[in-house]
């Protein structure tokens, strides 16, 4: 039987995207190669969001061919769409999919009579991401995204509800919508009257058992419509929504050709605040962009502050050719960007310590994943889950729960992981509760917990 390696760069839609190639060749008659073993298939599916991306998308595809050294490795992604020639001239590389639309053909070419519309699985994880949209011509300063990936593209409804349905009778309960622009669904003729409210809204009510999370949008694409939704169904869609400020300062915004003025963008992350209960603000903000000064700097600073995120992912300026960004005269210094990064991750910190602060004695549905020690060396079993909010959650193991939904009642906090009632009654809650949630002594979410 031969075996398969996949590897994945980059972001939801990405991953998405190998599962089905996953899927896919298993069904053609190959298994997953065991860790050491050298594989006869390896697919690689690329990012090319930054140029360190770029640049670890060609170590991968080294050490692949190092270590399988009979394999014929496919490429696929961003970085093989912008950069087909040269990584079809590195060692080991069969073919470059330069389209992600040609992931069916390939399967067709190789052999599989029924080619698939979804996945029916989603490899080493309870919870699935379920692609809906492709696609962005947002055209923001800075991006290649909107070369590498094409034109918009919506997902037909029925094939959605009909793989969220395979999915959760395979025992999934949390559905991540995800795309490239997902605020975009319906804006081509593929999906021509619908909409992402109305696609959610048929989502929750085909079937019951399991809770939906949105990824990325755009912050004039949280509109009421939406809000209303998830304000009438709290225990089905879960109330947290990432929506990407980049800067708060409207002179950088302008530049970036960003679509909203800070204005506008807290005036609609109050909407938020208000049509849901405690909802987890999640963002992306930029540093070092062409030209920003000091106080620009500082107004992104106040803006997130003044939001209060329950998290933000900081990055740094990385040019792309081929943006208009990147010929920019007036680039900043890296040792400057640098700086702005430990800097505003220091702000983050204290505005998740305030949200996390904030959920102290609130109820909040976990989706449990994993089970761990409670301390190094102990016996003794934590389960690990992802609340409703975004925020990791750690609790007494009963592994009976693993893929499932339950509710927990928050009474502490350990630096990593909220902790429930039952842990924090127990013998050893002196040492598993010192940190309470209203202590000023908190961490981020730890780096071995899956979060994506």
């Amino acid at each position: 039987m031969p075996t398969l390696r996949t590897v994945t760069l980059g972001c939801k839609v990405n991953q998405y995207e190998t599962e089905y190639l996953r899927e896919g060749f298993l069904r053609l008659g190959y298994r997953e190669a065991e860790d050491g073993e050298p594989a006869d298939l390896c697919i690689f599916n690329t990012c090319t969001v930054t140029s360190q991306a770029d640049s670890e998308c060609r170590k991968i595809l080294r050490r692949l061919a190092r270590e399988n050294p009979q394999a014929e490795i496919i490429v696929m992604g961003c970085f093989a769409t912008k950069a087909p020639q040269e990584i079809r001239s590195l060692p080991g590389v069969s073919e470059v999919l330069t389209n992600k639309r040609q992931m069916r053909e390939l399967l067709a070419r190789r052999g599989l009579v029924e080619i698939p519309t979804g996945v029916s699985g989603f490899a080493k994880r309870h919870r699935a991401y379920v692609k809906i949209q492709d696609g962005c011509t947002s055209g923001c300063s800075y991006c290649i995204i909107p070369r590498v990936r094409g034109g918009l593209w919506s997902r037909p409804p029925r094939e959605i509800l009909d793989e969220i349905a395979r999915l959760v009778d395979s025992g999934y309960r949390e559905i991540v919508l995800t795309g490239i622009h997902l605020g975009f669904y319906g804006r081509d003729q593929s999906a021509a009257d619908w909409g992402l409210a109305p696609l959610v809204e048929a989502i929750i009510t085909s079937r019951s058992g399991f809770r939906i999370r949105l990824s990325s949008l755009e912050v004039n694409e949280v509109d009421d419509a939406l809000l209303e939704l998830m304000g009438a169904f709290p225990d089905r869609i879960c109330p947290h929504l990432h929506i990407p400020l980049q800067s708060g300062s409207d002179r950088v915004l302008t530049r970036m050709r960003r679509r909203a003025d800070v204005g506008y963008f807290l005036e609609r992350c109050a909407c938020v605040k208000e049509k849901l209960s405690i909802p987890a603000l999640t963002t992306d903000a930029m540093v070092g962009f062409p030209g920003e000064t000091d106080e620009d700097f500082a107004a992104t600073c106040e803006i997130v502050e003044k939001v209060g995120f329950a998290k933000v992912h900081v990055f740094r300026f990385s040019p792309r050719e081929g943006t208009l960004a990147a010929e920019f005269p007036d680039q900043i210094p890296e040792k400057v960007k640098k700086e702005r990064a430990v800097a505003l991750d220091d702000v983050a910190a204290k505005t998740r310590m305030r949200y996390v602060a904030s959920l102290s004695g609130k109820t909040l549905q976990v989706l449990w994943e994993d089970v761990a020690s409670l301390q190094p060396g102990a016996s003794q079993q934590s389960l690990l889950g992802m609340s409703d909010r975004y925020i990791p959650v750690r609790s007494w193991a009963d592994c009976s729960k693993q893929g499932e939904l339950s509710w927990v009642t928050v009474a502490g906090f350990d630096g990593q992981f909220l902790l429930d009632r039952s842990i924090c009654d127990s013998t050893i809650k002196s040492e598993l509760c010192q940190h309470h949630v209203q202590s000023a002594s908190f961490g981020c979410i730890s780096g071995d917990f899956p979060t994506s």
